[in-house]
């Protein structure tokens, strides 16, 4: 890979983190699956319709940058936190437990992601890609959202039950 521009590094990084939302959308319905605590249940599910728009917006983000087309990579870094969330459902009986694990791993994900929709909003105002700078801060706060969210669940419910029944 050889990026030379601002530019250049901006189209790759978009491209590595449309991939992301991508593997994402397929593994959200098998996290859903393995929970269950519903409330969890419930946040991996919405989060797969919002994950959906945020691709989408995407989408618009190409649409609004004159010239800017996406690379067909793939994010390696979501890969291996889609694996790790795959290593606690393997390894952890189905509860509270679980729960906590898939939990800490969907944090991992939302942190990524937080990552790196704030550097492509950085990017994009240095770029004075205005239109597109909206549409990524808007994803961007979504991705905040969504980790307090866990955090919420974590907190309230599915630790404190972890700790009282561990399996």
């Amino acid at each position: 890979m050889q990026l030379k521009t601002l530019e250049e590094l901006f189209r790759h990084l978009l491209s590595d983190t449309y991939s992301a939302e991508k593997q994402l959308t397929r593994a959200l319905p098998t996290l859903a699956r393995a929970a269950a605590d519903p409330s969890l249940i419930e946040t991996f599910r919405n989060h797969l319709e919002e994950t959906r728009g945020q691709i989408e917006r995407i989408d618009q983000v190409v649409e609004s940058v004159e010239g800017l087309k996406l690379s067909r990579i793939k994010c390696v870094a979501m890969e291996g936190l889609i694996e790790e969330a795959q290593e606690v459902i393997d390894g952890v009986d189905k509860g509270a437990v679980r729960d906590a694990g898939l939990i800490a791993a969907a944090q991992k994900v939302e942190h990524y992601e937080i990552a790196a929709y704030g550097t492509l909003c950085t990017l994009a105002h240095q770029l004075g890609y205005s239109e597109a700078k909206k549409l990524l801060g808007a994803t961007l706060e979504e991705e905040k959202a969504a980790d307090s969210k866990l955090s919420t669940i974590a907190e309230s419910t599915v630790n404190p039950d972890a700790e009282k029944h561990p399996g």
